[in-house]
């Protein structure tokens, strides 16, 4: 295990922001912390200049606004960029061996927005190749000898270490929520389509979501309303939701250690007040599961399309048998998963209904993380809330005998995010 530092967002934007904390200070400290860390860790991307364009960038950024009342919301906060999106001046190689002038692009709107918001880029975060499944060399700072998952792993790392108060991750199975849970950490996966993908080299464009990581609920909420499109304020809400747990095959799929775990935190979450009610759910979650699975492959075939014919033999073995895997997808299988995305959307909302059930809870991974960096862990247990789009939250809950974090991924109504992060500071309390 490394030193872990404390970095909460909504903390360190505010003193930051209100100069309790200058701006060049803290870039030096983070220097500091990377100094210690990075070297064991390998959350970061190689960056020649990185501190030097830092602290360019931070005396700029004060020029610009030199009285804290006329600060943007995240004025000098340095942010983790998860090396598939695009970010203006720097290269994307998104993990892989391909050369970046074939992948470059332009800066999205999720990066520019935080960028808008007086967020300086400390850099790109390692991914897994194209996010899929070939790791990075990444190491979970709880344990070194453990993955941090993936394919966010630089992202959910750099977070749990303190060297960013926020990073971008991105999910397609379950690439935020499982490295969140692994590192002990916050992540959100907003609704599909709730933060634009643009700028973001596609694995799905079916089921892709951008997504992120901070250490409190309330930096989560923060970053929320400057990402999100179409953002209500909401009052803080005056009753605890009513919490599922999705009984049947579906819990089935975790560990029993995940399941035992599981069942502790439900009991935290019932002693602190919250109704909670076992619903049978996902009766037919293998169907889903190689649904799910087939799209991405298919739409990983059309995605690569060009870049896979110049530069095939580039390719680690597992994403290229995604890719060709994908090119076998009928165009009838294709029209048929993606309105499965929405029968499945409908069957949780009915049974949301029907039970009276505001937030659905699961275990957030099929254990802690596994040992190893070969492996990211599975994402089992991420894949039909992604299939279904619903905006889901990683809460930090505990940890093992061993010291491993664990986690729980809480679910609310397609479009609820505002409600699902305004609940999740109560439950992460509970938890």
């Amino acid at each position: 295990m490394v030193e872990l530092h404390d970095a909460p967002l909504s903390v360190v934007a505010d003193d930051l922001r209100t100069g309790r904390v200058d701006v060049s200070a803290y870039v030096d400290e983070l220097r500091t912390r990377a100094n210690e860390v990075e070297p064991d860790v390998s959350s970061l991307v190689s960056e020649d200049r990185r501190w030097d364009r830092l602290r360019e960038a931070a005396e700029r950024l004060v020029e610009r606004y030199p009285e804290p009342a006329d600060r943007p919301p995240l004025f000098g906060v340095p942010i983790g960029v998860k090396d598939i999106f695009h970010v203006d001046g720097m290269s994307t190689r998104a993990g892989s061996d391909l050369p970046p002038e074939a992948l470059a692009g332009e800066q999205g709107t999720a990066v520019t927005r935080l960028r808008a918001a007086g967020a300086l880029v400390l850099g790109k975060t390692v991914t897994t190749e194209f996010a899929y499944f070939e790791p990075g060399p990444t190491r979970n700072p709880h344990d070194l000898d453990h993955t941090p998952g993936g394919s966010s792993s630089g992202s959910a790392a750099a977070v749990a270490a303190g060297l960013t108060p926020f990073a971008f991750g991105s999910q397609t199975v379950g690439s935020v929520i499982r490295p969140a849970a692994f590192c002990g950490v916050v992540g959100v996966k907003p609704s599909h389509g709730r933060i634009p993908t643009d700028g973001v080299i596609p694995l799905s464009t079916s089921v892709d979501h951008v997504g992120y990581f901070t250490q409190d609920t309330d930096g989560a909420a923060l970053a929320a309303a400057l990402l999100c499109d179409d953002w209500r304020p909401l009052p803080a809400p005056v009753d605890r939701p009513t919490l599922g747990v999705p009984e049947g095959p579906y819990l089935a799929q975790a560990s029993d250690l995940a399941r035992e775990a599981f069942e502790s935190h439900v009991e935290r979450l019932s002693t602190a007040g919250y109704e909670v009610r076992r619903v049978d759910a996902f009766e037919h979650i293998d169907a889903v599961n190689e649904r799910h699975d087939r799209l991405v492959a298919a739409d990983a075939a059309l995605a690569h399309h060009e870049w896979f014919e110049a530069y095939g033999d580039r390719y680690a073995p597992e994403t290229r048998a995604l890719i060709e895997d994908g090119m076998d997808v009928t165009a009838s299988e294709i029209a048929a998963a993606r309105r499965g995305r929405e029968t499945l959307r409908e069957r949780l909302h009915g049974a949301m209904d029907d039970r009276g059930v505001d937030v659905w809870v699961a275990p957030a991974a099929p254990g802690p993380a596994p040992e190893g960096i070969s492996s990211t862990g599975d994402p089992v247990m991420n894949l039909p809330w992604t299939h279904a789009g619903l905006p889901t939250v990683a809460l930090p809950a505990g940890e093992t005998d061993d010291g491993l974090p664990l986690g729980v991924q809480c679910a609310a109504r397609f479009g609820d995010d505002e409600d699902l992060l305004r609940w999740s500071h109560g439950l992460v309390d509970a938890l």
